[in-house]
């Protein structure tokens, strides 16, 4: 319920802090005394439309801030929990407008957008006014007013639930299908690549076990090169110049050809023998090192078209060479999974017909209700209206089918509360049919109705009263009273069979300080609330008559 509500410096009220409690609460008080500065002031904190008009005079800002207590499991617990804000017993609302007309919100003192504020404000209070109502005049909220009536939220829990199950198989099937028709428009591209790249076969680490075997390969051919060298040193092909064997062969024939060296010779002859044998030795070791390091030429060249076309493979792919195995398996995949896509798809189109099927028959089951639930409703409200100085109106809850797009998480009709308030007046719209005091006595007449299943704790009326008087007053009061047995409901009235029925009453009254003028509110106890009752009956001038009215009627007697 609405626990509290304090304002500051709006219009005429410069300071103001009003609690309420449960049941019902009156607001009496003189035409223009400031009670429609109240409910501006509530409807500020709201969310509704911030007016620069609304900042007192002299001052830089207004502020109201008004404090709920709402009950258990209501639904503004998911609500704040869906936005991250956090509440323990009270949540506070509050609004700050600027003189230029600019405000802020703000949610148990956490800033937040002025739509969300309203959203909030939506689930905790339903304003009917005689110039602003919120609530009955949208339609929005019909079927919601008939399914409540009808007890019938498990039907539409169960509309609700299938919709979403019909429009989540629905978005699978988009995807699934948007998904084969992109693999379908690569497809030609997939095919030769996986052919390509098969062809290829390119292998994990092939790259740098190729490069390895390619650098040996090269190292080989200048150790080839060096060992040949050497070799021509050794065994030059120019027959003219010598080798170094035939050098020390000659040298050796030299010195045997002069015998009068003796034993002088031997020694050099034995040291120019050893040589020849390790000069005959390296020259052997020579040619096998040469046989075993000659380089395979077709070899390297393999080696190197193999790293030219794994790396131009990978360029063509924007891959790195290591990674080309890893993409043609990719590759494949896609392949195959626009096979499997393809069979998705069907089995996701029979979920979305099978989906679709069972919200079909969810939702016609609740037309069939809300049919019978309409018939009800006008039957009983029928009965409700003529007390309520609206014998000659007619209301008329029309349920209608919608077209498949039309069709939502509140099932597969329209739903619309026509009126006609006068004989041979075809219903219409209930904004444009209904005055302002007559649509407020409608939500009356169907808040006395749907009192027990109303998902809104606290209801406020403007004037319901506006335009009758004598027992139709009293059947007003009557009724406030009974749904204030179930909600908090607040009403600005002119009747006194009305604020007799006040479990709270507040007088509104203008005063002036220091050459202002500025509204006062005063809760009224005992003698104070019989004079005011007395007053509203009497006028001006309040004669015992008018006290002893006040008191039958405080008393809860005609």
């Amino acid at each position: 319920m609405l626990a509290s509500l304090a304002i500051r410096d709006v219009v005429l009220i410069e300071r103001l802090d009003l609690p309420f409690g449960p049941g019902l609460s009156v607001l009496t008080g003189e035409t223009g005394a400031g009670k429609s500065i109240l409910l501006d002031s509530l409807g500020l904190a709201l969310g509704m439309r911030a007016e620069q008009g609304l900042v007192r005079a002299g001052q830089k800002q207004a502020s109201v801030t008004a404090v709920f207590q709402p009950p258990e499991r209501h639904p503004i617990f998911d609500l704040l929990a869906e936005q991250g804000l956090e509440i323990e017993d009270e949540l506070v609302l509050r609004r700050v407008v600027q003189a230029d007309g600019k405000s802020r919100a703000f949610v148990n003192d956490q800033p937040v957008g002025v739509a969300l504020l309203r959203r909030l404000a939506a689930t905790l209070v339903e304003v009917q006014g005689q110039n602003d109502q919120v609530g009955l005049s949208d339609p929005a909220g019909h079927p919601a007013l008939l399914d409540a009536f009808g007890g019938l939220g498990g039907l539409r829990a169960a509309v609700a639930a299938a919709f979403r199950q019909w429009r989540g198989a629905e978005s699978s099937l988009a995807a699934a299908r948007e998904a084969v028709a992109a693999a379908m428009r690569d497809e030609d591209f997939l095919r030769h690549a996986v052919e390509e790249l098969t062809s290829l076969s390119p292998e994990e680490g092939e790259e740098e076990r190729l490069s390895q075997e390619r650098q040996h390969l090269q190292q080989g051919e200048r150790r080839a090169e060096a060992i040949a060298a050497s070799l021509a040193e050794l065994q030059p092909r120019d027959r003219r110049s010598g080798s170094p064997g035939s050098a020390l062969r000659a040298a050796a024939r030299a010195l045997e050809r002069v015998p009068s060296l003796g034993d002088t010779a031997q020694p050099i002859l034995a040291a120019l023998g050893v040589a020849q044998d390790a000069l005959a030795e390296a020259e052997q070791m020579l040619e096998r090192v040469m046989a075993d390091a000659a380089p395979d030429p077709r070899r390297l060249e393999s080696l190197e078209d193999r790293l030219f076309g794994l790396r131009a493979a990978a360029r063509k792919h924007g891959v790195a060479v290591a990674e080309l195995a890893a993409h043609l398996a990719l590759l494949r995949g896609r392949l195959a999974a626009l096979d499997a896509d393809t069979g998705r798809v069907a089995a996701l189109e029979r979920d979305c017909a099978a989906a679709r099927s069972a919200y079909r028959s969810a939702g016609e089951a609740l037309s069939t209700a809300r049919r019978a639930a309409a018939t009800r409703l006008e039957k009983a409200l029928a009965q409700e209206l003529p007390p309520l100085k609206l014998d000659r109106a007619r209301v008329v809850v029309e349920v209608t089918a919608r077209d498949e797009a039309g069709w939502n998480a509140e099932g597969m009709d329209r739903v619309a509360l026509l009126v006609s308030t006068n004989p041979g007046q075809a219903p219409g719209a209930l904004e444009r049919v209904a005055s302002g005091g007559e649509l407020s006595r409608l939500m009356l007449a169907l808040k006395v109705i749907l009192a027990a299943g109303s998902p809104v704790p606290t209801l406020v009326f403007d004037e319901v009263d506006a335009g009758i008087g004598g027992a139709t007053a009293a059947a007003v009061g009557e009724r406030l009273a009974r749904v204030a047995e179930g909600l908090q409901v607040l009403v600005v009235t002119h009747s006194p069979q009305v604020a007799a029925r006040g479990a709270h009453h507040w007088r509104v009254a203008k005063g002036f300080a220091a050459g202002r003028a500025e509204t006062r509110v005063e809760k009224l106890r005992g003698d104070e609330r019989q004079e005011e009752i007395a007053r509203m009956l009497a006028g001006e001038t309040v004669t015992e008559a008018a006290r002893a009215a006040a008191a039958s009627l405080l008393a809860g007697r005609p």
